[in-house]
């Protein structure tokens, strides 16, 4: 007997989307013969494991192992726990263990693992067809329409985690999805085989079981409203208004204020810029956002102390306020959707940029003046003591003549 089980999400990250695995037993054989297949394995321990994870090199592994070992986990986390009894005919069924059993060698086992299109769901679909050898139909309902939407959908209660995600990846996962491309969730995937059946009309699930009731949904509580990235986000927009309005009253550049801002975003750059250009990821590319996040930032972060970089600084400051201010106004009219927390940055930017150009040239100016008149008023100063100088000695040589006389 083949069954697919569905686990609901959890509280780390990466449970938030839940997990399926395969359960295979033979009726009455006890224990020995009730095992677990499962793609979701993955060994922290391997070197560079963050380094290889960020640039899309991240193998996963297949694996069985007694389904004993399976539930306890699950239980301690009262994650609920679903079974789906397949209605596969006995060779289907031989034929999916012996996929399976293939798969799980040591010189099998590890594939490269793809968030949307090769994971722990998709994997057991694309096997369960192999076995069958025809095509299964799945509900053709939309629930979603891309990637990206369903993701949020999932995430909904870790803001800050989609904000991370909305910035790596781009327009990669905002196409329009087939059905079939929903069932990478797999809570998503156990709705769709309930619905499901083969061309012959059997039903693809025999029968449905609760192993463990749970709750729908074990994550943590909802992040706060004031917490939330949309808010910070906004807040640092007035903050940088603000500061803003006080520097052109002051007619003055907080330095330290570009170089904090600029920097961050100059490193935010070079990672985007890393997910772009180097990663293999295949949904970080392309991404919009490496036209106001990129590298050149750091010129800004770092020039802003020196005057021999105001040159490349004022580059950057025009280019800025060019680009950022057109990726205001068109992004609502191209494909890549963004995180909403992300315009109040690219306002915050745009904001300090403008006031750098207004109030830069005015600062260079006037502190030349101040310069040409503290050196006329140095230069006028000599003249004096010059003078009174020549008088003396003048009258010291009148003197001296006289007395000759």
């Amino acid at each position: 007997m083949v069954s697919l089980l569905t686990c609901w999400p959890g509280q780390e990250v990466y449970e938030l989307c839940g997990h399926s695995a395969l359960r295979i037993r033979n009726a009455g054989a006890g224990a020995a013969n009730d095992s677990v297949w499962n793609y979701g394995l993955f060994d922290f321990t391997e070197p560079h494991f963050v380094y290889r994870f960020v640039k899309g090199e991240t193998d996963y592994m297949v694996g069985g192992y007694p389904f004993a070992w399976f539930m306890p986990e699950y239980v301690h986390f009262n994650r609920r726990v679903l079974e789906q009894e397949l209605n596969l005919t006995q060779e289907e069924a031989l034929k999916l263990r012996e996929l399976l059993r293939d798969e799980s060698r040591p010189e099998n086992r590890v594939y490269r693992y793809n968030y949307v299109h090769d994971n722990c769901a998709t994997r057991i679909t694309d096997r369960l067809l192999q076995a069958t050898g025809q095509h299964v139909v799945f509900p053709d309902t939309l629930g979603y329409g891309t990637f990206r939407e369903e993701m949020r959908s999932f995430h909904r209660d870790y803001p800050w985690y989609q904000f991370g995600i909305d910035l790596a990846l781009g327009s990669g996962i905002d196409y329009k999805l087939r059905p079939n491309e929903e069932m990478f969730i797999p809570v998503v995937m156990s709705e769709r085989y309930g619905g499901a059946h083969f061309p012959d009309g059997r039903p693809l699930v025999r029968a449905t079981r609760v192993l463990n009731e749970g709750v729908p949904n074990a994550s943590l509580p909802p992040t706060p409203w004031y917490a939330s990235p949309m808010f910070c986000c906004g807040m640092f927009f007035l903050m940088v208004v603000l500061l803003c309005v006080w520097q052109a009253w002051r007619k003055r550049i907080l330095r330290a204020a570009y170089s904090i801002w600029f920097t961050l975003l100059g490193l935010a750059g070079c990672l985007v810029a890393f997910l772009v250009f180097i990663s293999s990821h295949e949904a970080t590319s392309p991404n919009l956002l490496i036209l106001w996040l990129n590298p050149l930032q750091l010129v800004i972060g770092l020039g802003v102390w020196w005057r021999s970089w105001r040159v490349p600084v004022a580059a950057i400051i025009w280019y800025d306020i060019i680009v950022t201010g057109v990726l205001l106004i068109v992004w609502p009219f191209q494909n890549q959707s963004a995180n909403p927390a992300f315009f109040p940055l690219m306002g915050a930017t745009l904001a300090m940029a403008i006031t750098y150009a207004i109030l830069s040239p005015q600062g260079s100016y006037n502190k030349r003046k101040s310069n040409n008149e503290q050196v006329s008023h140095h230069r006028t100063g000599r003249t004096g003591r010059s003078g009174r100088g020549t008088t003396r000695n003048g009258g010291k040589a009148t003197s001296r003549g006289r007395n000759r006389r």
